[in-house]
Formats: structure tokens, sequence, C-alpha cells
């Protein structure tokens, strides 16, 4: 008998259809003779709207906060309820959980807290009874105040991985919209392939440069604790994309020609609406100039993507330093340097949040020095122009005008020949 945790995202469960076709699906997998754990997101769009909602009744865009973490969790409580309703009433058993019951504990940040600890004895109890057990995803609890605590967008995801990890389950499942993980987004490019197979070390950079199909930390824990996951569409039956572990020598795989003889050279295109990019213009070119600005923004909690550091050529004794984050965080960065403009000696700050970032990825472009002119070639006869770069050994990133992003996207799919010759399906969901 196997252990499998399925998690279901919200367009899965976004109306009663659906919470349906995910109630059957689960009760399904049970009787082909294994242990089910459940984790489900918010209905459809219900964080959004929950946003929304305190949004305008406080005339304030609403940052994290306890309160915020209270309402947004009503979402996935929501939904496992009811899932769990349907469960039973197609004579199975399941009893649903909040993150803090199912025993994910928490620091006390709120809006992206982290697990610091996973004590799944309540979930293993009720699995050892012949339960299904449905757990609320994103959340989790802080021992020290009591307090609830959401774990970020698309922490359902890394509630998941986290139960697995925990409970020494066989895989994990990941279902959405669609049918896997593909070589780009095909809202933005519908001939966009899928990937049978991905390396976990690609799928982190995947993740961390805006693909959306798994969140970023749930592939950082599942890589760290050797897991298994498997990426498939909650509206249809296909095998959807196997996400290698380090050592899936170590794994019993279905099928073998779920282990690739030879890794492709490009596994996909990511890109990312949501970063701004900052530039702190005229800092004194002196050692440790740069330690005092990232110290500040450190002290402050916020979190740097790509930086830049350049010397101009007509103004001597100063530098420049660009640098680009969540969009989220902007404001908050743009408030620490100008109340410490005095001490840093600078001459003004440059904020831009019409951006965008395009990453491609690929663990064959270690071997292959053409990648790189292929890649900005295939930008130059777009006419899109590049305001930064980044570069690790499986990844080139690039921030680009978000007018011409989309644009950017298709045309460095298209050049390294990752487009399919049909179009891929996006079952359900808004994207948003």
């Amino acid at each position: 008998m196997s252990l499998i945790v399925q998690k279901f995202g919200g367009s899965s469960v976004a109306d009663a259809d659906g919470i349906k076709r995910v109630a059957r699906r689960i009760v399904d997998t049970q009787k082909a003779g294994n242990d089910v754990v459940v984790v489900v997101s918010a209905m459809g769009d219900t964080t959004d709207e929950l946003l929304d909602l305190a949004e305008e009744a406080t005339n304030a865009v609403p940052g994290p906060s306890r309160e915020l973490d209270m309402l947004l969790t009503a979402g996935e409580r929501i939904s496992m309820a009811v899932l769990a309703m349907t469960v039973n009433s197609l004579g199975a058993k399941a009893q649903s959980f909040t993150g803090s019951q199912a025993g994910m504990i928490t620091d006390g940040v709120h809006g992206s807290a982290r697990l610091v600890e996973v004590n799944p004895d309540r979930i293993q109890k009720s699995v050892d009874e012949d339960h299904i057990a449905i757990v609320a995803g994103f959340q989790g609890m802080n021992r020290q105040t009591g307090d609830i605590t959401t774990l970020g967008r698309g922490g359902s995801d890394t509630t998941a991985v986290a139960l697995a990890a925990a409970m020494d389950a066989d895989v994990c499942e990941i279902y959405s919209d669609v049918d896997g993980v593909f070589t780009a987004d095909p809202r933005i490019v519908p001939s966009a392939r899928k990937l049978d197979t991905v390396t976990s070390e690609e799928m982190l950079e995947l993740a961390a440069n805006g693909a959306k199909i798994l969140h970023l930390r749930s592939v950082e824990y599942a890589r760290r604790f050797g897991l298994k996951l498997h990426v498939r569409s909650s509206f249809s039956q296909l095998d959807g994309t196997i996400v290698l572990p380090d050592n899936p020598e170590d794994f019993k795989f279905e099928n073998l020609k779920e282990i690739p003889l030879e890794q492709p050279l490009i596994s996909g295109v990511a890109h990312d609406r949501s970063q701004a990019k900052v530039t702190v213009v005229g800092v004194p070119d002196v050692p440790g100039s740069a330690a005092k600005v990232f110290g500040l923004l450190n002290e402050a909690d916020v979190n740097l993507d790509m930086i830049v550091q350049n010397v101009p050529t007509d103004r001597p004794n100063v530098t420049d330093i660009t640098f680009t984050l969540d969009q989220a965080q902007g404001g908050k960065a743009v408030e620490v340097l100008t109340n410490h403009k005095a001490e840093l000696g600078f001459a003004e700050v440059q904020y831009n949040d019409s951006i965008g970032k395009l990453s491609l990825v690929g663990a064959g472009m270690k071997a292959n020095p053409g990648i790189s002119f292929k890649f900005f070639d295939a930008l130059r006869e777009a006419g899109v122009n590049i305001e930064m770069i980044s570069t690790s050994e499986i990844r080139i990133s690039v921030i680009t005008d978000i007018e011409k992003l989309d644009e950017a996207v298709q045309a460095v799919h298209t050049a390294f020949d990752l487009d399919a010759e049909g179009e891929a399906t996006v079952y359900g969901g808004t994207g948003r």
C-alpha cells in the first residue's frame, strides 16, 4: 500500500462540479489500494476576492498582518470542509483539518511565514483509521503567539510537500488546470510543449523566475528531502510531468521512460510580471557603500533578486546600484532608502514597476557555449531591449519593458525549437 499526498489548486475546486470531479479522483485513488492525504487551496479566485474586499472596506491595499492572515485562511477552510463532505457523500470516509490541526508550525511572520516544524500526528491517525485526510493548504500556526499564519501565495504546494516529507509519502501529486510542466506558460505561448520529466534543479530555476506551476519553496523542500513530485491536471487522466529528485535511482518509477537517458538542452522559458526595479543613483564609490545599502534593506526584510552596479563615466567617485525585487516590497525599499539618504550620501532613488523578467532555463546549456548568442539574437530580432542581465550555470535572465515581455517569451521559445505542433490545453482558471 502506498501513501499518496494529493494537492488540488483553486481552479480544480472552483465550483461544485469541480469539487465533485476532484472528490471522485480522490476516492478512486483510495479504492486502488492507497492511503490518501489531500491538500486543497481556496476555491477559484477566492483569495483575490478576499483581498479586494479588505481593500474596499479599509480604503487601502492591505499589507501582511494578523487580521489579513485570519481573513485569507477562510478560503482554504471552506474548500476543505466542502470537499470532505463531498467525499463522504461518495461512500468514503473523510476528515478535514486546518493547517494548525495538521501540525503545520511556523515562525511568526504574517503573509510569508516559514515552516519550522511539521507534526502530522492527527493526520496519520486519521489515515490509520481508513479516513481520507483533507488539509487546508497555505496556512499554519505560530506556537509562541498562537496566531494563524499564511505561507505566501502558492503556499498550498509547500503544505503538501511538507506533509508528504513528514509522513514519508511515496509521491506528492500536484494537480492544477494544465497537464503538467510546460516549456512556457501555455496562456502566453499556446504552442508550449509539455515536459515528461524535469530535474529538480531546473524546476527550482523555473519556479524562482516566474513559472507559476509550482511554488518555489515547495520545490526547495522536495529537493531537500528527496521527494518525488508528480505534476498533473485534475481535468484529465494524462501522465503529467515527473520532477526528478537528485537521486532518481533511489526511487521506484512505474515506467523507465520517466528517466531520460540524456537531458534536453533547454527545459523552458519562464517569465515574471511581478517585479520592480530600483536604482540608487550617485552612491559614493568607496568600500562599504554597497554593504550599507543592502544592510538597511536586509534589516527591513526586503528580498532582492537581480543586482547590478555601474560606475558612470561622466560622474567620478560615485556608482549606481540597481536591483530588482517583488513589487509588493518596492514601496518599503524606496522608503527605507529615502529615510537614510543623508547617511548613505546618494543623489536619488529611481523606481520602475513597468518591467518584466524573462528567463531561459536548461541543464544542457552548461556544455553549449552558443546558447547565450542564440538567446540574445532572438531578443534582438524581436526588437526587445535589455535593461539587466543575470546568469547561473543553467539559467539566463533579463529584465525588459513589461509591454514587450509576452513578445519576448514567444520569440525565445520559438528560437530554441520548443514549440509543439498543437496547442496546449488550459482547462480552467483565470490566471489571476
